[in-house]
């Protein structure tokens, strides 16, 4: 059937819209019914009323009567009275033996009482061997449905509400079940579990969700395919590139020993060790997207790692200048050393490849609330405001960025970024005022 979680969702609202309204029209007229006749308590008082009448009725004490009858209407703030049952034929008509046996001059005490009607009914209590009647307006204390306007409202409103919200929750647990199970496995497979599938636990459904459980798997056999080939790729790629170049740099070593170009051989010596970097730091980054380890395994000392970079990078780029503003001491707790300095390595080395010769690099180290900021400041070009964010994504060059000491292929800003991010920190770039580009690294205290 198509549209079967259509058809189920229509058929729980009719029917439990349905049901609503019979169980609202049932329930009213059960408690109209329940709530409509005098209580016990009240019927007996007021045939005590109606006994003390018969007792001074009797008696012919008219007067005791009279004083009695007032005292009950002040009493209960009515109307009452006592008066005979002789009613006469007029011609030749007659009374039937129906009528002087139903005979009353107001509602039998045992009579439903009307919710809806202002006025309140006369009662009619026979006395004296049905020779008289004590006659009462019902006191207001004694009408039945005191409640009933809020009965009615609840019956009307809040049973409504309740019943609603819960066929709400049902039809929502039906729908969301599964949309969670959904929700759980996508949260699975994004964490890199590619075997993760829904289609056998929503098969029993017959639904559109059934479909959209299926497609999902499909969807997740096709990824995860095309991950495992990735990174098989990547590792053959690897492992293919390490020979040839290994085989090249053998032949460097010979052809030094023969005296050939100096600047040839090494330039030839660079290329090798910038396509050797770049296989390195792709694999590490590819690693880092598709396993996202846990390196938030120890406690450094950020200023000491710091200053061991620092020193190989004067030895590298001694023609720099070095501006160093830091603490003496900066703790962090779960955090990775090699990650850190391997990212802090890679923007510090792309700032003095930026910055021209005999011009300084700042470096500063502050504590903000509960993370270390390190701002790295170069004097280079700075980049476009609209490519701040792309030098951080691999392989990506500014036209700008050729330069004779700077020949990078933009995996290491790359990689410094996923490194940062491993560790629970952050890592922008923004251009300064008065030229050059600021790398600002931010790294939580634990």
């Amino acid at each position: 059937m198509k549209r079967r979680l259509l058809w189920k969702l229509v058929a729980t609202i009719v029917i439990g819209t349905v049901l609503l309204f019979w169980l609202i029209h049932l329930l009213m007229l059960h408690t109209e019914q329940h709530m409509s006749f005098i209580a016990e308590r009240d019927q007996g008082l007021l045939k005590e009323y109606a006994k003390k009448a018969e007792k001074y009725y009797l008696a012919d004490d008219i007067q005791s009567l009279d004083q009695w009858i007032k005292q009950i209407e002040e009493k209960e703030h009515t109307w009452a009275a006592v008066v005979t049952s002789q009613v006469t034929p007029i011609g030749n008509s007659y009374l039937s033996e129906a009528f002087q046996e139903s005979f009353g001059l107001g509602r039998d005490i045992s009579w439903k009482i009307h919710l809806y009607f202002k006025e309140n009914p006369i009662m009619d209590l026979p006395i004296a061997n049905g020779r008289a009647h004590f006659l009462i307006t019902l006191p207001d204390r004694m009408r039945p449905g005191a409640y009933w306007f809020q009965t009615s409202l609840l019956l009307q409103i809040a049973l409504p509400l309740l019943l609603m919200t819960l066929i709400s929750v049902i039809i929502y647990r039906h729908v969301m079940s599964p949309l969670s199970q959904l929700e759980k496995a996508t949260r699975q497979f994004s964490d890199g579990n590619f075997s993760v599938r829904v289609g056998k636990s929503l098969a029993k459904r017959q639904d559109e969700i059934t479909a959209l459980g299926e497609t999902f798997d499909g969807m997740a056999e096709r990824i995860g395919q095309l991950i495992q080939t990735q990174r098989h790729l990547i590792s053959d790629l690897s492992h293919e590139l390490r020979t040839p170049l290994a085989r090249v740099e053998l032949a460097l070593s010979w052809a030094e020993n023969q005296n050939l170009d100096p600047q040839l051989i090494e330039r030839i010596r660079y290329e090798c060790l910038q396509m050797r970097a770049m296989v390195e730091d792709t694999l590490t980054l590819a690693w880092l997207d598709n396993e996202r380890p846990d390196l938030r395994q120890e406690t450094l000392d950020l200023i000491d790692l710091i200053d061991s970079i620092l020193d190989d990078a004067r030895f590298e780029f001694p023609d720099r200048q070095l501006i160093i503003t830091m603490p003496e001491q900066a703790i962090i707790e779960n955090s990775s050393a090699r990650a850190v300095g391997h990212a802090f390595e890679n923007i510090l080395r792309n700032a003095l490849s930026h910055t021209p010769k005999e011009e300084p690099v700042k470096i500063n180290v502050k504590t903000v609330m509960q993370s270390y900021l390190v701002e790295v400041d170069d004097v280079g070009p700075g980049v476009a405001e609209q490519h701040l964010s792309d030098i951080f994504k691999p392989f990506f060059r500014l036209a700008q960025a050729s330069r004779e000491n700077h020949r990078g292929f933009g995996v290491g800003l790359s990689l410094a970024k996923r490194h940062i991010e491993v560790c629970g920190g952050q890592l922008v770039a923004e251009n300064l005022v008065n030229g050059g580009l600021r790398m600002t690294i931010t790294l939580p205290t634990r």
